[in-house]
């Protein structure tokens, strides 16, 4: 790596394919990643990502772009998380369980039947910016479209569901219809991601990203801008050592994030040491002006 020049990579058309493509990610990513957290429901992104898994090893086995079996998948499984908890057969966190193993044993079963975890599957797996072509982007950035176009129609409603379902339902707000909406954007936010940190490590940057900007700011719109800069600068990072080093894009950006977290987690220690009314701060209640300004300004019935 002695003498490489980070701008120089750029003129690689498949490195800006990927930069196009992690940042959608990381966008979505970071965005959900908010809702996730707070919702304390980090399951529902690792049930579907490893569901994916299973989508991705059917479309290799089957000759057929893998993204869209993937999706199908994923859909299909959120889908059958919504019917067993909805008709109350088990708890959600049953059902999302039962479909991660589903995924996984699935992908498992398909791969031995192929011959083994070829380079293709990898990719899939852990990320690859060298994988990433046109029909990726467009799929990528049309899903991006999509589920941004969802959050800024109902982002009052989202908010709402986040900080006080109870109040939601009073308010007229289809509590359980928006509920497979939110696992529906998970599932496509998933199938964005997987070229470029793979359906095993999408999890983590749907988390990591949110966690590390709640260590600093204390309104939801603050955060979520915060998590889009961390996600990103994760993202453009991990994708440029992964580049240099050669290594799984994936993992690069994941190892990245998580190192940006454990440095959000020390800079609030040392700055709550040297400031103790921080510190006090810190144990209030998370984002209680968000719930004050939603419960005074109701969505409207729908």
């Amino acid at each position: 790596m002695a003498g490489f020049d980070p701008l120089w990579i750029f003129q690689y058309e498949f490195f800006l394919r990927a930069y196009v493509g992690g940042i959608c990610a990381a966008l979505l990513c970071s965005v959900l990643g908010v809702f996730i957290v707070l919702r304390r429901a980090s399951l529902i992104g690792e049930g579907i990502s490893h569901l994916s898994f299973g989508g991705i090893a059917l479309g290799l086995f089957l000759a057929v772009y893998p993204l869209y079996t993937a999706l199908l998948l994923s859909l299909l499984g959120t889908l059958l998380i919504y019917v067993l908890n909805r008709k109350r057969i088990v708890y959600s966190e049953t059902a999302i369980g039962l479909v991660f193993s589903l995924g996984l044993a699935l992908g498992a079963v398909l791969a031995s039947l192929a011959g083994g975890f070829n380079v293709d599957l990898f990719a899939y797996l852990f990320g690859s910016i060298l994988t990433v072509t046109v029909n990726d982007l467009t799929l990528i950035i049309s899903l991006t479209a999509v589920v941004l176009a969802f959050l800024m129609i109902f982002f009052k409603e989202m908010v709402h569901l986040t900080f006080d379902e109870p109040g939601a339902r009073l308010a007229g707000i289809p509590v359980l219809k928006f509920e497979l909406a939110f696992n529906i954007l998970v599932a496509l936010t998933v199938v964005v991601s997987i070229k470029i940190v793979g359906s095993l490590l999408v999890s983590a940057l749907l988390i990591t990203p949110a966690a590390s900007a709640m260590q600093f700011t204390r309104s939801f719109r603050g955060t979520v801008l915060f998590a889009i800069l961390l996600g990103i600068l994760a993202v453009v990072l991990g994708l440029v050592i992964s580049f240099a080093a050669d290594v799984a894009s994936g993992g690069a950006i994941v190892l990245v994030s998580i190192a940006i977290f454990f440095l959000s987690v020390a800079m609030k220690k040392t700055i709550s040491k040297s400031r103790p009314q921080v510190a006090a701060e810190s144990t209030c209640e998370p984002f209680v002006n968000d719930l004050i300004e939603v419960k005074e300004q109701p969505p409207e019935r729908k």
